[in-house]
């Protein structure tokens, strides 16, 4: 068991040394020599661990992906919590606004890491919509919704803000992003067969992250 620990424990001091190199010099600008003179390790036990920079990076990501997404699953199994005030605790789980999302949204808006971007895109486009979905199909059971297609709403909305509200794909002034929003909540309320006027909150969200910091 000691041996598999110190696999792992050497494993993390990898990602974490990659971790850092990235988003000093972005992934493109990294060579894993720069990786093993910062950790101090031969190539030998850095290709035991992992075959190429790129599965440095993918391993990176699942990490992020985990924390960020375990936190939104939880959010969105908690019965307790409203169904409204659930759908934003999930977006904002996935606003990346924690430590290790922070961390991340700093790294993947580096031209040089256009990849590691892409990849998170993936990513969220494949995990993002069905948490919301299963949100929205117990609204449907409360009669707060009323649409046949829960997922494919969610995988819309997802794939726009992911989109229109990443900075590095449209640029807005502020006027323009008010308006881009007030369009989002007036068409999600018509997807999602939901009373006029019943998502206004959603305004609020935008309002508190500034216009919306989506990655």
């Amino acid at each position: 068991m000691r041996v598999v620990k110190e696999a792992e424990e050497r494993k993390n001091e990898i990602l974490d040394a990659a971790d850092e190199l990235f988003g000093e010099k972005g992934f493109e600008g990294t060579s894993t020599k720069d990786i093993l003179e910062k950790v101090g390790i031969a190539r030998g036990t850095l290709y035991y661990h992992f075959k190429s920079k790129e599965a440095i990076m993918d391993a990176l990501i699942d990490r992020y992906s985990t924390r960020i997404l375990s936190e939104a699953r939880v959010i969105a199994a908690d019965k307790s919590i409203p169904v409204s005030e659930r759908i934003i605790g999930v977006v904002m789980a996935l606003n990346v606004s924690g430590e290790s999302g922070q961390e991340m949204k700093g790294h993947i808006h580096k031209p040089q890491n256009a990849l590691m971007h892409q990849k998170i895109e993936k990513v969220i486009i494949s995990n993002v919509p069905q948490i919301l979905a299963d949100i929205i199909r117990e609204g449907i059971e409360l009669g707060l919704f009323n649409t046949p297609f829960p997922y494919e709403c969610m995988e819309m909305v997802v794939i726009y803000l992911n989109t229109v509200f990443d900075d590095d794909m449209v640029e807005m002034t502020d006027e323009e992003r008010v308006t881009r929003v007030r369009a989002f909540v007036f068409n999600l309320e018509r997807l999602l067969g939901a009373e006029r006027g019943s998502l206004m909150y959603v305004l609020e969200l935008f309002a508190n992250k500034d216009g919306g910091n989506h990655e």
